[in-house]
């Protein structure tokens, strides 16, 4: 038996639990979805943030999340000292990025600016459970040839191994966070899936955020 039969009913099973709990999960926040949504509108801009990201397949889609960071953010050289732009071109991310405002501050350490991808899982673009959805410039330049196929062979997730794990304690200077990623593709199951969802609520409600 291939590879690939053996992997049919994980995926069967795993694409039915992306969409029963995330059209339940939706069902049951969209309260707060409202709430976080008018008070990010406060400050003039849209509630939400939308941003290319490389999917399954290599296949590009918008991926979905409250804006947490103030408008134009995207040019970074007119909020990033020099300093910070070369770390951030290092990492794609900043332990301080002074782009975030107050409210970004508070969803992003309660992954709260995630819940919005619900919306990706539900779509089909991305899952509860995988690797980190990457830029493509972030794919190509820490990720080799090889690499890059089995990253984009299972959709990305909402949570997943590195973030579950580590987060902000691994980067790709290191080449930890590759090998978290790639740890989790090479053993994929429901198991594992279950395991990470797990990791992933004691890390959000210890006040570390995860996804």
């Amino acid at each position: 038996m291939s590879s690939t039969q053996k992997k049919s009913p994980y995926l069967f099973f795993k694409r039915l639990f992306d969409i029963v709990l995330s059209a339940m999960a939706l069902l049951v926040i969209w309260p707060v979805l409202l709430v976080v949504g008018l008070l990010v509108r406060r400050d003039g801009g849209p509630a939400f943030y939308a941003q290319t990201r490389v999917g399954r397949g290599g296949h590009p889609f918008a991926v979905y999340k409250f804006r947490s960071m103030k408008m134009n953010a995207e040019r970074l050289e007119d909020f990033l000292t020099p300093e910070e732009l070369a770390e951030y071109k290092k990492e794609y991310k900043l332990l301080h990025d002074p782009r975030i405002t107050p409210i970004g501050n508070f969803l992003r350490k309660s992954s709260i600016d995630e819940l919005p991808q619900l919306f990706n899982i539900l779509r089909g673009d991305m899952s509860l459970v995988g690797p980190r959805p990457l830029l493509e410039s972030e794919l190509r330049g820490n990720y080799t040839p090889e690499e890059q196929a089995r990253l984009l062979s299972v959709r990305p997730g909402l949570t997943g191994y590195w973030q579950a794990v580590s987060r902000n304690e691994s980067s790709y200077i290191t080449g930890e966070r590759q090998q978290q990623e790639l740890y989790y593709i090479d053993r994929v199951s429901l198991g594992m899936d279950v395991k990470i969802l797990l990791m992933t609520v004691k890390r959000v409600f210890s006040g570390k955020g995860a996804v």
